[in-house]
């Protein structure tokens, strides 16, 4: 698919990431208390299962820019907005860590790969490690659940994050099957002109 773009980031690269960052803790604070109700009487977390929606936008930064090190910054972002704002989900100073990991798990992903955020399959398995990732954070240093609930909560982690990644796919797809976004708007501005 994409091999990665060396990492000179334009204007336009940063205000995606930091869209997405934005996008990913409100659309959070939207879904979290539905995912509270189906998954407590499973005694887990919902984050686990809202993951997969705010775990796309990790996923649909380098899906999008075809840039080394987004999916990270995109993390990074949403990190300081949790610490910043104090929306649900914020964990103090954990958050630092607990928002970067899964831009780090995606980020390892696509480098084990090869592929730099290439095809559906990459996506999903990128949007699985990074909300396995983010799971096992919070409940390293937070929840401390026992091995049953934990095992629970990853497995549903790891499908929710998968579903998220895959609709990261799909949306890029579609941005760049548009002309939306990145060499479609070039293109389209050369065939005007020619």
């Amino acid at each position: 698919m994409k091999k990665a773009k060396k990492a000179h980031y334009q204007l336009a690269d940063y205000l995606l990431i930091a869209m997405t960052a934005a996008l990913s803790i409100a659309v959070k604070a939207a879904v979290n208390p539905a995912a509270q109700l189906l998954t407590a009487p499973l005694f887990i977390p919902g984050g686990v299962a809202a993951g997969g929606f705010y775990m796309l936008f990790i996923v649909l930064a380098p899906a999008v820019t075809g840039k080394r090190g987004s999916a990270l910054l995109t993390a990074l972002i949403q990190s300081v907005l949790v610490v910043i704002i104090g929306s649900p989900g914020s964990h103090g100073a954990a958050s630092l860590l607990i928002y970067t990991l899964p831009g780090l798990a995606a980020e390892a992903v696509w480098f084990a790969s090869g592929k730099w955020a290439g095809g559906p399959v990459c996506c999903y398995i990128a949007g699985v490690c990074a909300n396995m990732a983010g799971s096992y954070a919070v409940n390293l240093l937070i929840f401390r659940l026992p091995v049953l609930p934990l095992m629970l909560a990853l497995c549903v982690a790891a499908l929710s994050g998968g579903l998220g990644g895959w609709a990261a796919y799909g949306l890029a797809a579609r941005l760049r099957r548009l002309g939306i976004w990145r060499g479609g708007v070039k293109r389209r501005a050369r065939t005007v002109m020619s």
